[in-house]
Formats: structure tokens, C-alpha cells, sequence
């Protein structure tokens, strides 16, 4: 099968497309043919090292998963012979976590990991992409920040995977959202229903008189010191990306003050939280309530402008990468 190999730390240049062996599913496991996955941080953050902690995760002189990619929609193509929740041809999408595993044309995940039947309202595409951006952001706004109805909500990269996702979902549990985002695209995340959008070239949120009872930070652009006086009492300041600072903080802000930091790694933990949530996720999508947006598809080849443009930091919604 073809697969994008990464077996050293740097620059996108140093991935490499080629044929590798597939992978056969063991008794427990069902191996996928993909159709489409997504390319998200997390794979920029596994291919090149950085920040420096990120290697006591992906390993610490070269990635310890030569094939990256998290998110994917497919077909079932193989099951073992344990596998009773799954048949061939069975349409599915999920999300392999820090396994990896997704940038090639074939995938093996255990039947009891974030895999979840495909809705046939929902494209390969759009699947994988809700698997993306939507599956960190539920759980940042509802498990972390406790959102209610009324409250009022900061999304820090308001047009990215994640922030596109959360001002939908924020919309839904009854939120008055405020989307930060650069100025050409203002008028996208109006379009998602963000109640105010601030323009970061024009004005810093944290200089305004406004305040949240959370700001998500769904870039790693803004600092828990920098955001809290933003803060309501009682507000809580949530963080995608760590740093050994928010880190520290979470630890101080759990015990003193009003106002508290925190960050979350969604991508570990327990598959049957992030089962549920996918078929959350789905339902929403059917109900109307939360459209994944994909600001650009690749086709396999097209690898390395892919994870450029992730790289780069100016990508609207999802970027998928098409292996068919």
C-alpha cells in the first residue's frame, strides 16, 4: 500500500510517499481502507519534534510512528476474527489518537477504539473532518469549560479546525460568542454565528473591555496572563496547545484564585468517551447544527503543500488529504 513515511524530525521535505507493507488485523481489529484523513497540528507538532516536549510523546531523537495521521473516514476492508460490531464494506469513521497510522490507503484499529459507523448523510470528507476539529473542541467547551447557556465565550482562532467547530458548538449549548480571527476571515466566522468578531490585526481582545467567562485559545496564541484580565470571576482560560507555563498554571489556578487555566489532551482519553462522542458529533451534523468547513483538499501526492499550509498557521477549517 502507499503510505507517507516520516522516520526523521524536520521540515515537510523530509516525508516520503512510498509503498510499505499493509497491515494485517489481528483477531480484535478492524483494518480500514481510507478514503480520506485529515492533517492536523498534531501531526506537524509529531513530525518535527516541536516544542521540545513533544518528543517525550512521539520519541526523542526520531518519531517513534512512522506513518502519522489521527483522523479518517473509510470502508471496512478486513475483520478478525473477534470482530462482531463491524462487517466488510461497513462505512466508518473515527479517530486513531496517538497511534497514528491514518496517512496511508489502509489502516488496523482494535473494534473497541474511536471507530464508530459512517451515517450516509454524511461524505468521507466531511466525516473526517468532524473527527478533526469537532472531537477537540466538545470536549474542551463541555468537560472543561462547563459551558452553559448565557455565558459569554472567547474563540482564540476562530476559522482554524478547532475554532470553527467550537463557535458552532458554543452557539448550541446557548453561548454569546465572540470569534477572534484575522481579517480576511471575519466574515467566515460571522457566518458560523459568532455573535461579535474581533479582527487580531486591529485590536488585541485582551486590551478590550469585555469580558468571558471562558476564552478558548485553540491556536496557542495568547497567554492564561495575557487573557486574564478578560476573565470573569469564576472564568476559566482553555488551552490546545501546551507549554510547561499553562501547565504550571493549571496546577496553581486548581487551588488558588477565581480565575483558572487549563488544557486538556483529548486525544487520550478512553475510547468509549470518544465513541460517544462521535456519534454526538454525527447527530449534530444531521440535526444542522454543526457543519465541519474544509478550507483545502489534497490529493495524496500533494503531501507536502499539505502540511505547509497546516504549518503555516493561516488554514480556514479542515485540510484533508484524499487517498483515493
Amino acid at each position: 500500500m502507499k503510505a507517507i513515511v516520516c522516520t526523521r524530525y524536520g521540515s515537510a521535505d523530509t516525508l516520503d510517499l512510498r509503498e510499505v507493507d499493509q497491515p494485517v488485523p489481528q483477531p480484535d481489529e478492524v483494518l480500514v481502507r481510507v478514503h480520506v484523513a485529515t492533517i492536523s497540528p498534531a501531526d506537524i507538532a509529531a513530525r518535527t519534534g516541536q516544542p521540545w516536549f513533544a518528543r517525550l510523546a512521539f520519541g526523542l531523537t526520531k518519531p517513534k510512528k512512522t506513518i502519522l495521521g489521527s483522523e479518517f473516514s473509510g470502508v471496512v476492508a478486513a475483520v478478525g476474527a473477534n470482530v462482531d460490531n463491524f462487517a466488510v464494506s461497513d462505512e466508518v469513521f473515527g479517530a486513531s489518537g496517538d497511534d497514528f497510522g491514518c496517512h496511508a490507503e489502509f489502516v488496523c484499529m482494535s473494534k473497541d477504539e474511536a471507530i464508530v459507523p459512517k451515517p450516509s448523510s454524511l461524505s468521507h470528507e466531511n466525516a473526517a473532518a468532524l473527527s478533526d476539529g469537532s472531537l477537540t473542541a466538545l470536549p474542551f467547551l463541555r468537560d472543561l469549560g462547563k459551558i452553559s447557556s448565557g455565558q459569554d465565550a472567547l474563540i482564540n482562532g476562530a476559522s482554524g479546525a478547532v475554532g470553527s467547530a467550537a463557535v458552532q458548538l458554543a452557539k448550541h449549548f446557548g453561548a454569546q460568542v465572540t470569534g477572534v480571527c484575522s481579517t480576511v476571515n471575519v466574515e467566515f466566522v460571522t457566518s458560523l454565528g459568532a455573535d461579535q468578531v474581533i479582527d487580531y490585526r486591529k485590536e488585541k481582545f485582551t486590551s478590550l473591555s469585555r469580558r468571558y467567562d471562558i476564552v478558548f485559545d485553540t491556536v496557542g496564541k495568547s497567554s492564561f496572563a495575557q487573557s486574564r484580565r478578560v476573565l470573569k470571576p469564576g472564568g476559566i482560560y482553555l488551552r490546545t496547545i501546551p507549554t510547561l507555563a499553562v501547565l504550571l498554571q493549571m496546577l496553581t489556578t486548581k487551588r488558588f484564585g477565581q480565575k483558572k487555566a487549563a488544557i486538556g489532551f483529548m486525544g487520550l482519553r478512553p475510547p468509549h468517551q470518544k465513541i460517544a462522542d462521535l456519534r454526538l458529533l454525527a447527530e449534530l451534523f444531521e440535526q444542522g447544527v454543526l457543519k465541519p468547513f474544509i478550507g483545502k483538499q489534497f490529493s495524496l501526492d500533494q503531501y507536502v503543500r499539505a502540511h505547509e499550509l497546516v504549518e503555516s498557521g493561516h488554514k480556514q477549517g479542515n485540510v484533508i488529504l484524499t487517498m483515493t
